[in-house]
């Protein structure tokens, strides 16, 4: 089926299934018969939107969604799964009234990079701030990282243009239902992202082709205006009373404006200790989760998710999961679930300081890689930090820090993670050292028992049991825990009100993940258009 652009009027229809040994040809027939026509009467036929189904072991289908235009004469039967499609949204109207001072956006991630967008889209010029480097020479420092830990501060998995998810995989799925979804897509497909993402269900650029379509995307900013400043680190704010009024680098120069997007990443510690420390700025402790990798042979959790018949299908591409539990440990109820699933992926060190651990994970385009890995994490509160001993704003940065610091020292150093077969996590023992790792630069054998406190261990040990049961063989020999996942989100949020600015400090938006609005790629770009709008609307 051909991608275009969207029809003036047309039908979408879902649920339309095709098993794998049909061709896509069979779509356009299945589209008539639920609409009760012949074929002849459909004028075209698009795919809006694939997704495969393998709930059924060894009988795996695709599901598509379409949009149907109909020839004039044509009156169809609509089911109620049969809807009329909604026209595209008109495009932003420009600003009434230019700023005095360009808007500073602190950080070039999603937040930051799509808040620029959108900004520009209504006429207003930015100047984009980044403590890292461009994201394709980015790559270097990442793989040297990756190849031996050999780590830079300012330039690593987590800082530079393109920000934490230029180079953990890529993901565009979201579980938010938001309209601005389909513009973040649209616009990474339109900077030169592979179209498939624009019908995939669970779309993935893959972290070899998103710093492209990143690049291209400052390049266009550029070309309209914007002034983007690479490997120049934000230290402050600047302030007039209660009212921001631009920002200090970290050589000292001083950028004034009077509207600031704060969109640093959840790694910009040094950014949240200041505003704790100075007050002008609120933050509060804000839940996360933490845990490990998990790490199996892809062809085994192709044969666990698809069935031993299906899963050598060349048609089928490297299987994934979800796995989520509510459970009652030591009288209380907690989540824990799998985080950043990456079929065909690698293992990577994620820390942006020496003497802390913690991973992620990443896969390219192809995900053809030999492993399959994924966060196994569990929730954490802000009463879970104060029964580890910290309290106040910074408390889950404090919990997060603590455990990174401990997990560093299992490991031995140089980034080394501590790691163990998931069977002898589960009794306790160190019996079998774990072979066959994606992750460089390397493993270190050790009792991941040591880290966390009792009541997170007993909830992950407890989890791991049930989600074998699920997926029977996902506790075996086959599967190893890698220490640890531990930045799935940020453990502060910088307050915000209804008009996104920050609530002790006018004319500053945070926004995006690190500010605690956010969680991934799409929904970071979402907050950052967000905020675009808002600034909009006031200048309107």
């Amino acid at each position: 089926m051909a991608i275009c652009t969207p029809l003036e009027v047309a039908y979408r229809l879902n649920n339309i299934g095709l098993w794998l040994d049909e061709p896509e040809t069979l779509l356009s027939e299945r589209a008539a018969e639920k609409l009760g026509l012949p074929v002849e009467a459909l004028a075209s036929v698009r795919v809006v939107r694939q997704v495969l189904d393998a709930r059924k072991k060894n009988s795996p289908r695709y599901i598509y969604t379409l949009e149907v235009e109909l020839t004039a004469t044509a009156v169809p039967t609509v089911p109620p799964d049969v809807s009329q499609s909604e026209p595209p949204p008109p495009p932003p109207e420009k600003v009434r009234r230019q700023p005095v001072a360009p808007p500073i956006i602190i950080g070039t991630g999603p937040a930051g990079l799509f808040c620029a967008l959108g900004l520009l889209e209504r006429g207003v010029k930015s100047v984009l701030i980044e403590r890292g480097r461009e994201v394709v020479q980015r790559r270097k420092d990442v793989a040297k990282l990756m190849r031996d830990g050999s780590l830079l501060r300012e330039s690593n998995m987590n800082f530079g243009e393109g920000g934490a998810g230029a180079y953990t995989d890529g993901k565009l799925s979201t579980r938010i239902n938001h309209p601005l979804v389909r513009k973040v897509i649209e616009t990474f497909a339109r900077f030169g992202a592979p179209d498939r993402i624009l019908i995939d269900g669970k779309p993935h650029i893959g972290s070899d082709l998103l710093p492209f379509a990143v690049e291209a995307l400052r390049n266009e900013l550029i070309a309209g205006g914007c002034e983007v400043r690479f490997e120049t680190r934000v230290d402050d704010l600047l302030y007039d009373g209660d009212t921001v009024a631009g920002v200090v680098l970290s050589d000292g120069q001083k950028v004034k404006s009077d509207r600031v997007v704060l969109a640093p990443g959840n790694s910009a510690r040094e950014l949240y200790e200041r505003f704790a420390a100075d007050g002008r700025v609120l933050v509060e402790a804000k839940p996360f989760a933490i845990g490990f990798r998990a790490e199996h042979p892809q062809s085994f959790i192709n044969e666990i998710q698809y069935g031993a018949k299906a899963a050598k299908n060349p048609k089928l591409p490297a299987a994934d999961y979800k796995l989520a539990e509510n459970l009652e440990v030591g009288g209380e109820v907690r989540g824990v679930y799998s985080f950043c699933m990456c079929p065909g992926g690698i293992v990577v060190p994620t820390p942006t300081e020496e003497g802390l651990q913690c991973t992620n994970g990443m896969s390219n385009s192809r995900r053809n890689a030999k492993y399959a890995n994924a966060g196994i994490v569990v929730s954490v509160s802000v009463a879970d930090f104060a029964r580890d001993g910290f309290t106040g704003p910074l408390a889950g940065l404090s919990f997060q820090q603590k455990w990174e610091g401990a997990a560093y020292e299992l490991g031995g150093g140089r980034f080394f993670a501590p790691a163990q077969s998931i069977p002898d996590y589960l009794a306790g023992k160190l019996k079998k050292k774990p072979e066959g790792t994606s992750y460089r630069p390397g493993l270190a054998h050790a009792d991941l028992n040591k880290l966390f406190p009792p009541w997170l261990t007993q909830s992950l040990k407890a989890a791991l049991k049930t989600f074998d049961k699920k997926m029977r063989g996902f506790v075996s020999e086959q599967g190893n825990l890698i220490g640890i996942e531990s930045r799935t989100s940020s453990p502060v949020r910088v307050t915000r009100n209804e008009a996104l600015q920050s609530v002790s400090m006018k004319g500053l938006y945070p926004g995006g993940e690190g500010c605690g609005y956010a969680g991934g790629i799409v929904s970071s770009g979402i907050d950052g258009l967000r905020i675009a709008e808002q600034i909009a609307k006031e200048l309107s």
